[in-house]
């Protein structure tokens, strides 16, 4: 399969994500709250041009299950920005008034760019590795989890039956879209790459 194919080219980015300091915070539970705050407000604004881009894609499609499949994607990334409305009153973050970090923005620059103006095959593998990912990274950190975890929901919401079921259809919908050619490929590696720069990006950034 073309997921799995694109998936294991990229197991080098995989494996520094998930060794990433960041990630590696989340896992014990050690992340700075601060660097929570703002990878919270970071990914917010990204999750806005994740459901753009989801909306994009569902207008190039004329298959009616095709539709429905992007519906409950972008279903899914409404229910992502409400467990961040939990986070920013807890945490005190203004999401409406986020300053998108550099890394935050090539990323989300990308993604609305193949979105506008790639194929569907682009769009697909543009936006299946931050599901993969995460599904990934949720699934390994839950061997991590204890009472009164700081993450804990976190772990839960990406390590989910619910989440894990939407990624392996959104990758069954690049296998039946795509082709194995240099424009997947190079979008597939540009968005593994984008989710390491935002994984650095809060431990780089000051407040």
């Amino acid at each position: 399969m073309l997921h799995d194919t694109l998936w294991n080219e990229n197991a080098n980015l995989v494996r520094r994500c998930l060794e990433h300091a960041f990630v590696q915070g989340l896992a014990d539970g050690t992340l700075d709250r601060d660097v929570f705050r703002r990878y919270v407000a970071q990914d917010a604004f990204f999750l806005r041009a994740f459901l753009k881009a989801y909306a994009l894609a569902a207008a190039k499609c004329d298959d009616f299950e095709r539709a429905r499949l992007f519906h409950e994607l972008m279903t899914s990334v409404l229910d992502e920005l409400k467990l961040h409305a939990s986070y920013s009153a807890k945490l005190d973050i203004d999401l409406d008034h986020v300053k998108p970090y550099l890394a935050t923005s090539a990323y989300t620059d990308f993604l609305l760019r193949v979105a506008w103006h790639g194929s569907l095959a682009e769009i697909m593998a543009a936006m299946v590795p931050c599901m993969r990912l995460y599904a990934h990274i949720g699934n390994e950190l839950t061997t991590s989890l204890r009472p009164e975890h700081p993450y804990e929901d976190w772990i839960k919401t990406y390590s989910g039956d619910e989440f894990r079921q939407l990624c392996a259809r959104l990758e069954s919908l690049l296998d039946e879209v795509a082709s194995d050619c240099p424009a997947v490929r190079d979008a597939y590696r540009y968005a593994m790459q984008c989710e390491l720069d935002f994984f650095s990006a809060p431990l780089e950034n000051n407040p």
